[in-house]
């Protein structure tokens, strides 16, 4: 029910290895081992009497050669750096190949008489999109081949596609540039071809309206690229007409249909507030009702029940209740209570069928799952037998049914898809994550641990590690994840990749600190805006602990995170850097106070409600006081490995190349500092399912070199 978008970086002039900066570009040795020099213009920034003096501000020139060339000598350096790593990195791109099944197909959904799934290939990067009509024996009809549409480009992924309610019509959104500008295509199923112009430009948000030949879709500003428009295409006339514009410049907008296909809604979001309006899906035409008026905090999504509307709201309720009302009184004053607010559990979601529903919910940061009907049947709780797994609903896109799918996992279990019957209260396992190189669960383990960091809050850190090579005597090397943004919750999901490093007898720790939602809501807010220090002292606490402990070996302790969790990983290395050995900072958002005065540029009016609004004094000097890019100083720092993309739309590109840049010219160690940045792809990296796995055996690979110096 929820649809949130979420939502969510030297020395002076002439390098020491022949690396020149200028209006003419840039040479370089590519033999040396030697870091390349940025060059240093001075560029003044003042805000409420403050300037800050940023040498590396030319970096924000896309289009400038120096700032190409500056790029490729970075990631010339970086490779040079690692040749000797050749092989290992090699062996372990194999064994995380090796995890992947080749040939796949997903659970097939069944929506009418037609059966969807996706399924890959030997070889292939991409999903193959496919149906069959009557039964999974039936022919096989290709809707979408992502292998080849990808032949010839550097980058190509698959938004979101839908098919239309008659089954004819199949629209599909792709980019290939990696920042997250899609075009959609509309193909015309009976006779194989794309129907009407492409639809350049747009989000890949898209769904069909019920007359089959309506579709809608969000579109975002060409700059800033919030999704700030909302429009109708009909595949007769081949026209699109605008529905809605969103003109609060802190406000995204996105389209869904209910379950119940009865209505399409239009959902505005903001941080901390959110509005709906809906129409007929019937006739898409109309105009929009709102409803219930947007009011300041007050966070609310809704579902169809078939006869009322069910909402999960936060107000008077800060972990989230639900309510339900008629279809003819949907202001907020019409609201009943269907759920009371609990202090001790967080609402999530609520999944609605037509004599059911499905609450999810979290207690204690654990995952539960609560079933529950309109009749006077009384409700359960699925049952799970690990301490530490999440359990959330897959795609369930029928809405008069007597089960749906959900999955299950844990650090130590592969990810398991599971059909429930509201009937029989019965489980089928529909697949289970096949590991083709073999995986034995019994040889790892999982615990569930709580810190307390200095202001008394107890912060929980999920461990993996594989039974035979934990030495508890004096710890073993460990990775330590963080995000804590948001209130994005890091849940202890299968993650196949890591096992290449418990095998070399590494533990890998995720510590949810606050400004997650892990513990609900409240430890959201009491890791954002003003109070956004808790998150960096509750990371740094708790790997204290780790190290007290003897987890983690007291010179063996490695820190990892990116985007919001890049911050992490800056502010931390300022702060403590006698903590870690070695730090991967991905996508970092490290240049916070710059990025956040700058309204020009992707995420920043809309993250006024996340980071506060530094226009504002209050908010600007906090926000100085840890921003990372304005508190590198002339200290030691540790290994660190830098990733960024060209394309970023989320963290630009020039964020993590300028912080490399300054680190380089202030910090007072000979460790390593590297900057590798994918030159074709955004800020989820590398597309492909093969070929972003040579970014993480780059990553595993820096970590077992540093940990072996």
């Amino acid at each position: 029910m929820k649809y949130k978008i979420v939502m969510l970086c030297l020395l002076v002039g002439i390098g020491i290895f022949g690396y020149r900066a200028n209006k003419k570009g840039v040479t370089l040795n590519v033999n040396s081992k030697q870091p390349p020099t940025a060059e240093r213009i001075l560029h003044k920034l003042e805000n409420h009497g403050v300037v800050r003096q940023d040498y590396y501000y030319w970096m924000r020139e896309r289009d400038n050669p120096k700032t190409i060339a500056y790029l490729k000598a970075e990631n010339e350096h970086m490779e040079a750096t690692i040749a000797t790593e050749k092989e290992r990195r090699e062996k372990i791109f194999q064994e995380l190949k090796g995890r992947i099944k080749q040939e796949d197909t997903s659970v097939p959904i069944k929506i009418d008489n037609y059966f969807y799934y996706t399924r890959t290939v030997t070889g292939g990067e991409y999903a193959v999109i496919c149906r069959r009509k009557g039964s999974m024996e039936a022919p096989e009809e290709i809707l979408l081949d992502g292998n080849k549409e990808a032949i010839g480009k550097d980058f190509y992924a698959i938004g979101s596609y839908s098919i239309s309610p008659n089954h004819r019509y199949f629209a599909y959104a792709t980019d290939i540039v990696g920042r997250r500008l899609y075009t959609i295509y509309i193909k015309d199923l009976e006779t194989g071809k794309i129907i009407n112009e492409p639809i350049a430009e747009v989000t890949g948000n898209l769904v069909w309206a019920e007359d089959n030949q309506t579709l809608l879709y969000s579109k975002q500003d060409p700059v800033t690229l919030r999704w700030d428009k909302i429009l109708r295409h009909n595949i007769n006339t081949e026209k699109s007409e605008l529905v809605y514009f969103e003109p609060d410049e802190t406000y995204y907008a996105s389209i869904s249909k209910s379950r119940s296909r009865k209505f399409l809604f239009i959902n505005l979001s903001s941080t901390l507030t959110s509005e709906t309006r809906y129409i007929s899906a019937q006739q898409p035409t109309a105009t929009p009702k709102v409803f219930s008026q947007r009011t300041k905090g007050v966070e609310y999504s809704i579902g169809d029940a078939g006869d009322r509307f069910f909402i999960v709201t936060n107000h008077k309720a800060k972990n989230f209740r639900l309510m339900e009302t008629s279809y003819d009184r949907t202001a907020l004053e019409n609201w009943q209570e269907v759920i009371p607010h609990r202090s001790e559990t967080f609402l999530k979601d609520v999944e609605v069928f037509k004599d059911f529903y499905v609450v999810e919910e979290k207690t204690n940061g654990i995952s539960q799952m609560l079933v529950r009907f309109y009749d006077d049947r009384p409700p359960y709780y699925l049952k799970f037998k690990e301490d530490a797994y999440v359990v959330y609903t897959t795609r369930n896109p029928n809405f008069d049914t007597n089960e749906f799918r959900y999955g299950y996992e844990s650090m130590t279990s592969p990810e398991s898809t599971f059909a429930h019957n509201i009937k029989t209260q019965k489980e089928t396992l529909l697949k289970e994550e096949e590991i083709p190189s073999g995986y034995d669960s019994s040889a790892y383990k999982s615990e569930r641990i709580f810190v307390t960091a200095r202001d008394g809050k107890k912060v929980p850190v999920i461990l993996v590690y594989r039974k035979d090579l934990r030495k508890p005597d004096r710890g073993n090397p460990l990775l330590l994840y963080g995000y804590g943004s948001y209130g994005v919750s890091i849940e202890p999901y299968f993650r196949r990749n890591i096992i290449s490093l418990l095998d070399r007898g590494f533990i890998f720790a995720v510590a949810q600190v606050r400004g997650g939602g892990d513990l609900g809501r409240a430890w959201y807010y009491d890791g954002r805006q003003l109070k956004k220090m808790n998150t960096f002292h509750d990371f740094i606490d708790c790997a204290e602990y780790l190290i007290d402990k003897k987890y983690a070996a007291q010179d063996r302790l490695f820190a990892m995170g990116g985007s919001a969790g890049g911050l992490l990983m800056g502010v931390v290395a300022n702060l403590r850097p006698d903590l870690f050995k070695g730090i991967i900072a991905q996508v970092p958002f490290v240049d916070v106070v710059t990025t956040m005065l700058d309204d020009s540029i992707p995420l920043t009016t809309n993250e006024y409600d996340e980071w506060g609004n530094p226009n504002d004094k209050t908010y600007f000097d906090y926000m100085l006081s840890y921003s990372p890019y304005d508190n590198v100083k002339v200290q030691a720092y540790p290994h660190m490995l830098v990733t960024s993309g060209l394309h970023d739309s989320q963290v630009q590109y020039w964020e993590p190349t300028k912080w490399t840049a300054k680190l380089r010219h202030l910090k007072t160690d000979n460790n390593l500092l590297l900057l590798k940045t994918n030159m074709e792809a955004g800020h989820g990296g590398a597309s492909g399912r093969f070929k972003r796995l040579e970014e993480v055996a780059l990553q595993y690979s820096f970590l077992l070199m540093i940990n072996e110096m």
